[in-house]
């Protein structure tokens, strides 16, 4: 009995010694940042960052980043890039609107559309990126472009939504229990959310299932890690690339239909820079341009990070766009500046990762030959 004590306490304590994953450092540090600087905003400019509401309108206006940055965490987390996840944003709305009002098509219909164009998308790039092993950015840039002129053939001028289901669904608000600001006359508001919060908070959900309790999930930390070593252990590399493509393509159109149900209009000019954005917000999050370590809570938070930064910057005064361009631009190169260190420093003190028991080859017994 003491021996099985022994034991239990022995794997116990080498758990406690076990250092914490970069992947799990990194979206500690993300975490952190973004509470801290939330914080000090409630602090100095207090107002609108100590309304609920403020806090939640960060997610209402960004729910389809959020979603669209999850595509880009799945594709970097493999190794690669796509940048036509914008482009791909604006044809959805575009295609949609058109659909519903000069089709007059369904709601359910126009659904199908979008996710019809995003795994279109994903399927040839996906193809062209494993299977041909054309340069990620050569294939999505060519994807941009291509949906960015498809948006302006479809309809070269803006366009409103006004079919009446739709108009409905996009009016549809949720109301958070027991959270709101009073008002100038007393009344008590409460505050809300939009339907394109909720596809996004299942987006982050399911993509965090898939990542890290599935097979597929674990094969894209390894190739994003190392071809060479995922091909030894068996992993179909060419596979798990196309299908991360192929997701990223659908969270574009699944983004895009978010989109159209926070603004209600079609135009060419739609999730401009929304790539860049994407980017950034993994990065921010913890995700590693390099590939294999990456987390999408950690995205979540990184798109808050980028918003909250911006409001910052407004509640300073300095309203020009440039202002927050530059302001995203720095904090975009702190973080990988301490990405960067953290991990050296770590592995200079000799915590490189340990392959998981999945992931370890087996080994043949030859003691019976």
């Amino acid at each position: 009995m003491m021996k099985k004590r022994d034991s239990f306490s022995a794997v116990a304590e080498k758990k406690r010694r076990e250092p914490i994953s970069n992947t799990n450092l990194l979206l500690t540090i993300t975490i952190f940042t973004f509470v801290s600087m939330y914080s000090i905003a409630m602090a100095v400019w207090g107002g609108g960052f100590l309304n609920p509401q403020q806090f939640l309108d960060i997610f209402n206006n960004n729910a389809f980043l959020i979603v669209i940055s999850c595509g880009l965490t799945i594709v970097m987390i493999a190794g690669g890039i796509d940048i036509s996840v914008g482009g791909i944003t604006a044809l959805v709305t575009m295609a949609c609107v058109v659909y519903l009002d000069d089709h007059s098509g369904s709601v359910l219909g126009s659904v199908g559309l979008a996710l019809g164009i995003g795994l279109a998308f994903g399927l040839v790039q996906g193809t062209l990126i494993s299977y041909l092993e054309i340069q990620p950015f050569i294939v999505s840039l060519a994807g941009m472009f291509f949906a960015r002129g498809m948006t302006t053939i479809v309809s070269a001028a803006p366009r409103t939504a006004e079919q009446a289901a739709f108009v409905a669904l996009k009016s549809y608000r949720i109301i958070i229990p027991g959270i709101g600001s009073y008002g100038k006359t007393g009344n008590f508001i409460p505050a809300k959310v939009e339907l394109g919060v909720i596809i996004a908070i299942t987006v982050v959900f399911v993509v965090l299932v898939i990542l890290k309790w599935t097979r597929f999930g674990r094969n894209l930390y390894a190739v994003g890690g190392n071809n060479q070593s995922a091909l030894m252990l068996g992993i179909n590399v060419k596979r798990t690339k196309f299908y991360s493509y192929l997701l990223c393509g659908l969270l574009s159109g699944i983004g895009g239909y978010v989109y159209l149900l926070h603004t209600g209009a079609g135009n060419a000019s739609n999730a401009t820079a929304a790539e860049m954005q994407a980017i950034a917000s993994s990065i921010i999050g913890g995700t590693l341009l390099t590939g294999g370590v990456g987390n999408v809570i950690g995205t979540l938070f990184g798109v808050l990070s980028l918003k909250t930064i911006s409001n910052i910057v407004i509640a300073s005064g300095l309203r020009e766009p440039y202002w927050q361009s530059i302001t995203i631009g720095l904090m975009l190169c702190f973080f990988i500046l301490l990405q960067s260190v953290v991990l050296a420093l770590r592995e200079k003190g000799g915590y490189q990762l340990k392959l998981p028991v999945w992931m370890k080859p087996k080994q043949k017994n030859n003691d019976k030959e």
